[in-house]
């Protein structure tokens, strides 16, 4: 039986386990998908354990996109730009990190009925799936990309990846189309403390946390008469890339799946 895992700290909200295993089911794949938690010295072993065949495949999330990425041998375009990895592959003798995250945003957002072209964006955070959401951005031509985060220096950092990025305080707000939170805030029903009363309406609050379903980042959306959307279409997208590059399989997306995923 092969082994597939997702790593990353914390992990307990993690659905992966839940779609790739109905994935398995539905294509007859004898194979198995669990978490781990673990922290960041336990990296190189469990990384190692997929050149030694013991593990057939591994996802990464938070904290460890880029921690991973010096003990892999290759990485795709997409991770090399963005060094943030989330999925790694074990091909003709190389441990190979992939970036599904930027082809799940960018499904996500198509998904949507909201035309995000020429919009002016603030993005929340700065670490984990910031770059790819960046990336996504850029290629889908929004007008402006700015990005806010506790640790200013992290933001700042991405602008010696990326052309033309803003940075802005952490508190500020300044005026907006799409806002995206993509920190941990609000795994934990945590409150982002930031006034959007005076931000309008008709505005698009997006979060890329799927686990909880509704974060209090998106009530406050709600509450002002905004769209919002959680990062449920985006994980399930770039878990349906990462399945693709294991098993060379496109496996289905159906409302069944959706129903598991939203009675968790």
């Amino acid at each position: 039986m092969k082994k597939y895992f997702v790593i990353g700290n914390p992990i307990d909200h993690s659905l992966s386990p839940k779609l790739h295993n109905y994935w398995f089911n539905e294509n007859n794949i004898n194979a198995k998908y669990d978490k781990k938690k673990i922290d960041e010295k336990d990296l190189q072993s469990v990384i190692s354990k997929v050149k030694e065949k013991k593990i057939n495949g591994i996802n990464v999330t938070v904290p460890f996109k880029k921690a991973v990425i010096p003990y892999l041998d290759k990485l795709s375009p997409e991770a090399e730009q963005t060094q943030s990895v989330n999925t790694i592959i074990f091909s003709n003798d190389k441990l190979v990190g992939h970036n599904t995250d930027i082809v799940g945003f960018t499904e996500a957002i198509k998904k949507l009925n909201f035309n995000i072209q020429d919009k002016k964006v603030i993005i929340l955070g700065a670490g984990g799936v910031v770059p790819s959401i960046i990336f996504a951005l850029k290629k889908m031509f929004v007008s402006q990309i700015v990005v806010s985060n506790r640790t200013k220096k992290k933001a700042e950092d991405l602008k010696l990846r990326f052309n033309n990025l803003k940075i802005l305080d952490w508190g500020e707000i300044i005026d907006f189309d799409v806002i995206i939170n993509a920190t941990s805030l609000g795994l934990d029903k945590e409150t982002i403390n930031l006034d959007f009363s005076k931000s309008g309406s008709n505005k698009l609050f997006y979060d890329v946390i799927y686990n909880p379903a509704e974060t209090n980042f998106l009530k406050e959306g709600k509450k002002f008469g905004n769209k919002t959307e959680n990062g449920k279409l985006m994980f399930v997208y770039q878990a349906l890339e990462a399945f693709k590059l294991w098993h060379g399989i496109t496996p289905q997306i159906n409302n069944e799946i959706l129903e598991i995923l939203n009675n968790d």
